[in-house]
C-alpha cells in the first residue's frame, strides 16, 4: 500500500501544474448542486472536499458562503489549494485519515475515492461515514468499470461497476439518494462518471 500511496502522489505533485491547467475550467456545478441540495438544515455548511486537487471546487464552495476545508496527500496540490481558495487545507493521504468524528454536514469526493484500492475501501468509506454529522451527506464521482484495478498512467486506480459500488457504499451504513451518470446528455456509451450522493445511515 505503501507503493500504491507513494508512486501516485509522486504522479500528482509531478505533474500539478499541467493537472490545474486542464481542469480548471471543468464545469461540475451539476455535482456540487447534487452534494448541497440534499443537506438537511440551514446553511452555511460544513463541508470537507475530499481530495480537492489545487481547489477548483473548494473555492466554490467558500464563494459560496460555506465553511469548506479541503483534504489531498499530494503536497503541491495542498498548497495550490489553500492559495487558490484561501482555504484551510489539511494534507493526508486517503489510507491514513485523520478525520474529526460527527463534524461534516456534507463530504464532496469528487473524482477521488477511485485512487483507493478496494481492499482498503470498505475502512475509507467508513471513516468518511463516521466524519458526517447525524444524516450528513457524501457526494461522490468514480469512473466506473467493470471492477478493475490498477495502475493507469502512472496513478493507481479502481474502476468500480455500478453494482459493486453500490455494494461498498451499503456496506459502510451509506443509504443512497441519487445516482446518476456523467457527463449529462451524453448518450450512455459516452458517460464514463458515476455520480452518487448518500446520506450517513
Amino acid at each position: 500500500m505503501e507503493t500504491v500511496v507513494g508512486v501516485t502522489l509522486d504522479h500528482y505533485n509531478r505533474r500539478a501544474d499541467a493537472f490545474w491547467e486542464g481542469t480548471r475550467g471543468h464545469d461540475v456545478m451539476q455535482n456540487i448542486a447534487a452534494l448541497l441540495r440534499h443537506i438537511r438544515g440551514a446553511a452555511p455548511f460544513t463541508l470537507l472536499d475530499f481530495g480537492c486537487g489545487p481547489g477548483r471546487d473548494l473555492k466554490v464552495f467558500a464563494e459560496l458562503g460555506h465553511v469548506a476545508i479541503g483534504l489531498d496527500g499530494a503536497e503541491r496540490f495542498a498548497e495550490m489549494a489553500r492559495i487558490h481558495s484561501g482555504c484551510e487545507v489539511w494534507r493526508q493521504d486517503f489510507l491514513a485519515l485523520d478525520l474529526p468524528q460527527g463534524h461534516f454536514d456534507g463530504i464532496f469526493a469528487n473524482a477521488s475515492l477511485f485512487h483507493v484500492p478496494s481492499r482498503e475501501l470498505p475502512r475509507v468509506l467508513r471513516q468518511l461515514h463516521d466524519a458526517l454529522k447525524p444524516e450528513g451527506v457524501l457526494f461522490s464521482s468514480i469512473p466506473h468499470g467493470a471492477n478493475q484495478e490498477g495502475w493507469s498512467d502512472g496513478r493507481y486506480g479502481v474502476f468500480h461497476a455500478p453494482e459493486s459500488w453500490r455494494a461498498f457504499g451499503l456496506a459502510a451504513g451509506f443509504v443512497e439518494i441519487e445516482h446518476y451518470y456523467r457527463p449529462s446528455g451524453a448518450p450512455p456509451g459516452a458517460q464514463p462518471w458515476l455520480a452518487s450522493v448518500w446520506r450517513r445511515g
